[in-house]
């Protein structure tokens, strides 16, 4: 399992109330566990093994909250970014093409029209296609392709 798919199966499980996950695929399993004490910062503990058969070691990673300013959404859009933006419905994997060789649904410049497709993103091995809310002219994409994408993170800027 590679490290991307398993920091986002230990965010998705630190930020729910789920408090114990247990994938198995074929080239290992992994569990992660969450213990919340009360009062203190929830740790969230996650076991890799590299066969089924095999045992692996337990390593506890604590999740701190960061007293800051309450992060949002929008926040990710830079400040230079006029216009509509359009948002992750969902969280998942975010792809700009059908698939690896094909183009692009949607470039800079580009000219869409309100629910012409203009990505993909992909939660639970279903792939989504999402579309535009807005016509207009595509002036900036926020996201890279392939990489994992939260609820509510802008993907477009469209004017």
């Amino acid at each position: 399992m590679d490290l991307r798919k398993l920091k986002t199966l230990i965010d998705l499980v630190s930020e729910s109330n789920v408090s114990e996950l247990e994938i198995t695929e074929a080239e290992g399993k992994v569990r992660i566990v969450k213990s919340m004490p009360m009062g203190s910062a929830a740790p969230v503990t996650y076991a890799m093994a590299p066969a089924p058969a095999q045992a692996a070691p337990v390593v506890s990673v604590p999740v701190v909250e960061v007293a800051s300013a309450p992060a949002s959404p929008a926040a990710v859009v830079p400040e230079a970014a006029v216009g509509h933006t359009v948002k992750s419905p969902m969280v998942g994997t975010f792809y700009r093409a059908s698939s690896p060789g094909a183009k692009a649904f949607v470039e800079i410049g580009d000219t869409i029209k309100e629910g012409e497709t203009i990505c993909i993103v992909e939660a639970m091995k279903i792939l989504n296609e999402i579309e535009a809310d807005k016509s207009g002219t595509v002036t900036q994409i926020l996201v890279e392709n392939g990489q994992a994408v939260e609820y509510g993170q802008p993907l477009f800027v469209i004017e």
